[in-house]
């Protein structure tokens, strides 16, 4: 199993997978699909499939015109509002593309129909991998806009809290220096923060991606994971884990408009790339 992994926009990432034996390719989060079809052509890969993760505007927007360009492509998702939606998915459904088996698991929290999705490869000692979208990102996670605490809560700990720790982690966004800089501010004396900041201002500086990370990191240094850790549980002045969430949630969305002033027209554009502002649905 191979992943490409494809920075496009302002900050996302797209993702080719590609079973090495079939040839046979898969697609997570089109947002640029002519830059994918490059690679596609490059590759010289067969691409039989796109996975959704969620119906952000930043996540789902090629999908229609790739569709239009690969007739018979199937796109699939948890979501209908996902556009081109082919066939909607649900948790823990299994798919097989070659070697390659994809478990389907519904993360809400970012969105109410938000799917990651674990594939993992038969007789390879490569480790798995998690496609996560912007339910968790290296040292964060995105902002809980449909779902409750507690549901969001779940989503991390639970379903994808309990991956196996070597399991890499490839996340929606290149979010991780401001979202580390959080952590500092949640753990000033969690060692393992500082040294991936460390790590995470050179990779800026040279212009490299940052994922993937590994959920054995991610639980050392992303806040979000550490619910349950007494430094967390002081800093938002909670107990049960849910509301320590909830807390932290809000703390970093305070954190990063202090940090990037957002202007009221970028309001609005983020608005409706989150799908907060009603728009008829492509088909």
């Amino acid at each position: 199993m191979k992943v490409k992994v494809i920075p496009v926009l302002e900050d996302n990432y797209m993702y080719l997978v590609i079973e090495e034996r079939t040839r046979e390719a898969v697609a997570v989060d089109v947002a640029v699909p002519k830059r994918l079809l490059e690679i596609v052509g490059r590759e010289g890969v067969s691409l039989t499939t796109v996975l959704t993760t969620h119906h952000h505007w930043d996540h789902a927007r090629g999908n229609v015109e790739l569709a239009r360009l690969r007739p018979g492509l199937a796109v699939l998702g948890a979501d209908e509002r996902i556009c081109a939606l082919t066939r909607r998915l649900v948790h823990g459904e299994e798919l097989r593309f070659g070697a390659i088996h994809v478990r389907c698991l519904l993360t809400p929290g970012h969105t109410s129909g938000h799917m990651s999705y674990f594939l993992w490869e038969e007789e390879c000692p490569d480790p798995p991998a998690v496609f996560s979208g912007d339910a968790l990102s290296v040292a964060g996670c995105g902002l809980r806009l449909e779902s409750t605490a507690q549901q969001m809560y779940e989503s991390l700990t639970e379903t994808l809290g309990s991956l196996p720790p070597e399991t890499k982690v490839f996340c929606g966004h290149e979010h991780t220096l401001g979202n580390l800089e959080f952590a500092q501010k949640v753990e000033p004396g969690n060692d393992h923060v500082r040294a991936k900041l460390s790590w995470a201002k050179k990779r800026d500086e040279d212009d490299m991606p940052t994922v993937p990370s590994t959920l054995s990191e991610e639980l050392l240094y992303n806040p979000f994971l550490r619910v349950a850790e007494e430094p967390v549980r002081k800093f938002t002045g909670k107990a049960a884990p849910a509301e320590v969430l909830e807390a932290l949630c809000k703390e970093r969305a305070s954190f990063q408009w202090a940090a990037e002033p957002v202007q009221p027209q970028a309001r609005a554009l983020l608005a409706l790339q989150w799908g907060l502002l009603g728009t008829p649905r492509q088909k």
